[in-house]
């Protein structure tokens, strides 16, 4: 479905609802320009496994343009590493820098807020960071969130409650979730995310070149993603036991985190 939306100018902007029928031929934003590497494919086959699931996934675009998007999820299948009960779990909102401030990302957040009312949730939550890669707070807080909870190294869960009950909150036992790879590093990566891929191979490729050992553990559901070593879930370097990072990152950054480690 695509929904046209007056964006208060002369001009429309667009909201697809992609879903099992037109992801194939939509696309989901994340490396649209290269559909055919298999960070894309990966992450192509499990949106069509997690729609199944009420997986939701909401591209804007101003005519032919993607904007952004948004993807959000019932919080007993999500793949961050939340407790919560009978709300909606934002994974990722992103809008492009050329897209910043026009609205884009609060028309997006409007969608969501609307689905979860109209499902009876009980909240929306999310998990932002201060540092890189997920999204700032500050941009859900002047929206009615308030940060509930925190988790190394520099998550925030941030929630906004339609109705009086407990918030969700993230674990307390990351140490122990971490020292249970103890041996160099060990990569836990999903399909979520298609940058994870490229992510896996510069790690490894690094690690080999300074004869470190690799361990690679697929996530291949929302129930190991939930018992992941980091509030993000679906993408996390341990080395020695420790959280190292829980995004992708280049070569360099990688021999600056191993150097600060040792």
């Amino acid at each position: 479905m695509i929904e046209k939306v007056n964006s208060g100018g002369d001009e429309m902007i667009e909201i697809i609802d992609v879903n099992a029928d037109n992801v194939e031929e939509t696309g989901f934003f994340c490396m649209r320009s290269k559909p055919k590497t298999v960070g894309y494919q990966q992450k192509l086959h499990w949106l069509k496994e997690r729609f199944s699931e009420g997986l939701k996934l909401k591209v804007i675009q101003d005519g032919d343009h993607p904007k952004g998007f948004i993807e959000y999820v019932p919080s007993e299948y999500t793949w961050r590493t939340v407790e919560a009960e009978n709300f909606i779990i934002i994974h990722c909102l992103w809008i492009v820098g050329q897209g910043k401030g026009k609205g884009y990302g609060s028309r997006l957040l409007e969608e969501c807020i609307k689905e979860a009312v109209d499902q009876k949730k009980s909240g929306i939550a999310m998990v932002t960071s201060k540092g890189t890669w997920l999204a700032d707070p500050s941009f859900f807080t002047n929206k009615g969130f308030k940060v509930e909870d925190e988790a190394p190294p520099a998550f925030e869960l941030i929630v906004r409650k339609f109705v009086d009950c407990p918030s969700p909150r993230f674990p307390n036992n990351w140490v122990e979730r971490a020292e249970q790879y103890k041996s160099g590093i060990t990569i836990l990566r999903s399909d979520q995310c298609p940058y994870n891929d490229s992510a896996v191979q510069t790690i490894s490729e690094t690690a080999k070149e300074l004869g470190i050992d690799v361990n690679v553990i697929e996530i291949n559901n929302c129930k190991d993603a939930q018992g992941s070593p980091s509030a993000y879930g679906t993408f996390n370097v341990i080395y020695n036991g420790k959280l190292l990072t829980y995004h992708p990152i280049t070569k360099r950054e990688l021999l600056k985190l191993l150097q600060e480690a040792t």
